[in-house]
């Protein structure tokens, strides 16, 4: 049996991920860890499924040594203090948060020298699907396409535009040979003139209870075409994240994405 360690142990994707090891018959829940501000600290992690754990919540990173891998979708600066707890015990890391800036980057691609790390903006499998889409159709239509990408998610997410439409935009751009920062528009007001050939337009919505929408627009003259990605529960990114996690076993050290986990 895999240990698994799970971060914002009490949070919405928190609790999907100890849902779907519960489920499982090959990981086993060791480590839950919250903010020390929780009021669930010392509770049960898997209380609110209605049954016993026997690991209860807490704050303290030294119990990170009881595990194999941590699976961790909470803020960069908490992610950050993670990793470095991560490497202090060598623990392997599955990293779905997104937000950081380039020093944090930079940080996770250092810590992957001494443990094995899956960082990705998305674990979803289906997304990890679109992205594919993206790079080919981009190829195809690299000429006469204005490409806008489109994301919406729930009120409480804090960061925009999301981790998985930047990685669009990425995706989007190397396929075209080009930064994206040097081609991304991040947002429209006034009198923006007529459209830049070439750029990629970011739009983001938040909103209510949105899990995650994403629609990459190619359009052309006289047609459009539209590949879509909706998520309506955290499930498939909780799979993804599990699968990610079993694909660490063994790794001792080395920076991953889902792209290599799913071998695409």
């Amino acid at each position: 049996m895999m240990r698994i360690a799970i971060a914002g142990a009490s949070g919405r994707m928190g609790r999907m991920l100890i849902e779907a090891i519960h489920q499982s018959v090959d990981l086993t829940l060791t480590v839950a860890l919250d903010q020390p501000a929780s009021p669930t600290l010392g509770q049960d992690a898997s209380a609110f499924l209605g049954v016993s754990s026997g690991v209860m919540i807490t704050d303290q990173l030294s119990a990170l040594k009881q595990a194999d891998c941590l699976i961790d979708f909470t803020r960069p600066e908490g992610s950050l203090l993670h990793l470095q707890a991560c490497v202090a015990h060598q623990v392997n890391m599955v990293i779905g948060t997104t937000g950081f800036d380039e020093a944090g980057k930079a940080a996770i691609a250092q810590a992957a020298e001494s443990i094995a790390v899956v960082f990705a903006p998305n674990m979803s499998v289906g997304v990890n699907a679109t992205l594919k889409l993206l790079d080919l159709a981009a190829r195809i239509l690299n000429e006469g396409y204005d490409v806008e990408v489109f994301e919406a998610h729930h009120k409480h997410k804090v960061d925009a535009p999301s981790g998985t439409a930047l990685k669009m935009g990425e995706v989007i751009a190397n396929a075209w040979g080009k930064p994206l920062d040097d081609i991304a528009t991040w947002a429209r007001h006034g009198l923006t003139g007529p459209r830049e050939t070439g750029s990629i337009g970011f739009s983001s919505v938040r909103g209510g209870d949105i899990v995650g929408d994403h629609t990459v627009y190619f359009c052309g003259t006289g047609e459009r075409i539209e590949i879509t990605h909706k998520s309506s529960s955290r499930a498939g990114y909780a799979e993804g994240s599990l699968r990610a996690a079993r694909f660490l076993a063994g790794k001792s050290a080395g920076l991953f994405d889902m792209q290599t986990v799913l071998s695409l």
